[in-house]
């Protein structure tokens, strides 16, 4: 059983654990592979589906549009609308088309995928304010924001809550931890850990902070990075992501939350894997 959090603000209950998407659908060959790796995550109930516009041109959603054909109401649908997209028209245009894609007629949670190098934030939030006025969209979010961006998401919106900062989250990029996550703490921002895994730097075996997470996991029949995905809900007010290519990744990655981490060993890990020096850097798209 994979536990709850609540969704920032809202009175919505969410898995602490989704599946991401991204480079889904780039090749047709494993199509089939992919839609049975969703399935097996939402039969194991991580039933928070996350993707984007921008994801492989459009096949991403449209194979997330496929998997939950059958079960659209079981699902808590994330999707995200590219910052070029961001001005009031140009973020109703971009949900219908995610919409097409999703074939649904709803997107419980829509982000800002980037801050904008051209459309300020304030618009971008006007939009999204009359789409969930319209009920096309139920929940508003950002990607990739600054506490100070975060600011005037919340200010721009009013009475609609910001309820999710989706940013790159693990142990070898804790930049977060400066400023972000505080500012999401304090202000019941969610945030959501894109690329739990470290997309691609995951510790080598051998290393010594693998050595750590392999000898912690062993203790509990874990594997290292169900040690990881554990770690990270363990911070508090932290969704994670990870995408699985297969349907046994999807499944090992649904077991990460049947077991609980000592303060010994969470004090292990942050010993092995340090917070770096430097802050979290805006990138603008």
């Amino acid at each position: 059983m994979i536990p709850t959090i609540t969704l920032g603000k809202t009175d919505e209950k969410v898995p602490v654990l989704g599946q991401g998407t991204w480079k889904m659908g780039l090749d047709p060959a494993i199509r089939d592979q992919e839609i049975a790796a969703l399935r097996t995550g939402i039969e194991h109930g991580m039933t928070l589906i996350d993707t984007a516009e921008v994801y492989s041109e459009g096949e991403s959603e449209r194979i997330v549009g496929e998997v939950i054909q059958d079960c659209r109401d079981d699902i808590f649908l994330v999707t995200k609308v590219w910052p070029t997209n961001g001005t009031y028209d140009g973020v109703r245009r971009a949900a219908e088309g995610s919409l097409k894609r999703l074939r649904t007629d709803r997107i419980d949670l829509y982000l800002l995928h980037w801050p904008s190098a051209d459309h300020p934030v304030a618009e971008t939030m006007r939009g999204m304010r009359a789409l969930v006025e319209e009920g096309i969209i139920r929940y508003v979010g950002v990607s990739n924001f600054s506490a100070e961006l975060m600011q005037e998401a919340i200010d721009a919106l009013g009475d609609i809550p910001l309820a999710v900062n989706q940013v790159v989250y693990h142990m070898k990029n804790r930049v977060i931890e400066h400023s972000v996550k505080p500012f999401c703490d304090k202000n019941r921002v969610t945030i959501m850990a894109y690329s739990p895994f470290g997309a691609g730097s995951f510790p080598e075996p051998g290393s010594p902070g693998r050595r750590v997470l392999d000898e912690i996991g062993a203790k509990y029949g874990k594997t290292a990075y169900q040690v990881v995905l554990n770690w990270l809900v363990a911070q508090g007010n932290v969704i994670a992501i990870p995408k699985a290519a297969n349907p046994k990744h999807a499944a090992e990655n649904a077991k990460a939350m049947d077991f609980r981490l000592t303060e010994e060993e969470i004090a292990r890990i942050d010993e092995a894997f340090p917070l770096p020096e430097n802050d979290f850097v805006v990138r603008r798209h």
